[in-house]
């Protein structure tokens, strides 16, 4: 694997030991916020949504989703329904498996979740794709295509894990479990996302609000994928091949974009998902 060069901090100045260390902790902060940002998302979703259905009121659905529910349409309320229950749970079940502790601890639990989390990852990601195509969603096409190759990379990253899994291959089964964790957390990243563009603009930018529709959506629906990947694999090549300076740059930059997460996850928590409940 090729190795990071960079002049951001010159190798004399900062030690191996120190640079693998600050690279460590940048990387469990990172997904500490994350964590506690996708619990939040997903106990919104659960009170919002489950909420709603308990209380014998599904319509409420489309206060925050157009066409969530249709009446009528019990297939297509039932994918929807579906789809929202099954990101609760994998959100809470992808958290788990990527904590050492769990996967140290409970090995058994570990493979079981992990066969469970891939499973309802494909079948969310094959509900979403039908909701975008066959019942329609906000958006335009741009984003629709954005989506949907977000759910095609589910797909692929989930065969990939099981696939290294089963061959025992431990190393290219995490780098392909961590790939999954981050795209299925795509449609998280696009509502942090946007809610952090909201926050620093003071308002819309790039978009139009009523239509959902604007140049600065369309790049979210595919960076909200592809951003994560790309510094999941600047991470990669510094922790495995890095020098000490490519090590501190890279635990800098994604201290930085652990701020820019965090306050997308505040901005998201006041605008977004508390007043709604």
């Amino acid at each position: 694997m090729s190795t990071i060069q960079t002049q951001a901090v010159p190798q004399y100045l900062v030690g191996p030991q120190a640079a693998s260390t600050a690279l460590k902790a940048s990387a469990t902060l990172w997904f500490a916020v994350a964590v506690a940002g996708q619990l939040l998302f997903a106990w919104y979703v659960a009170a919002l949504y489950g909420g709603a259905v308990v209380r014998g009121d599904p319509a409420r659905w489309n206060s925050v989703a157009p066409h969530a529910h249709v009446p009528g349409d019990t297939a297509g309320n039932a994918a929807f329904g579906l789809h929202m229950l099954l990101a609760v749970i994998i959100t809470v079940g992808g958290a788990l498996q990527l904590i050492p502790q769990v996967r140290r601890r409970a090995p058994r639990f570990h493979r079981w979740n992990g066969r469970i989390y891939v499973l309802l990852a494909a079948v969310a990601s094959v509900t979403g794709l039908y909701m975008v195509w066959a019942r329609g969603t906000v958006g335009d096409l741009s984003q629709h295509i954005g989506v949907s190759a977000n759910g095609v990379l589910i797909l692929l990253c989930g065969a990939m894990a099981v696939h290294h899994a089963r061959a025992r291959d431990v190393a290219r089964h995490r780098r392909w479990a961590l790939r999954l964790f981050l795209v299925v957390s795509g449609v998280w990243f696009f509502r942090v996302g946007l809610m952090f563009w909201i926050f620093v603009n003071q308002g819309p930018a790039g978009f139009d609000p009523r239509a959902f529709t604007g140049p600065f959506l369309t790049f979210l629906s595919f960076a909200q994928f592809l951003l994560p990947l790309a510094v999941l694999q600047l991470y990669l090549r510094a922790r495995d091949g890095g020098g000490a300076a490519a090590r501190i740059a890279m635990a800098a930059g994604l201290t930085m974009l652990t701020a820019a997460m965090g306050l997308g996850i505040f901005a998201a928590s006041a605008i977004m998902w508390l007043p709604r409940l």
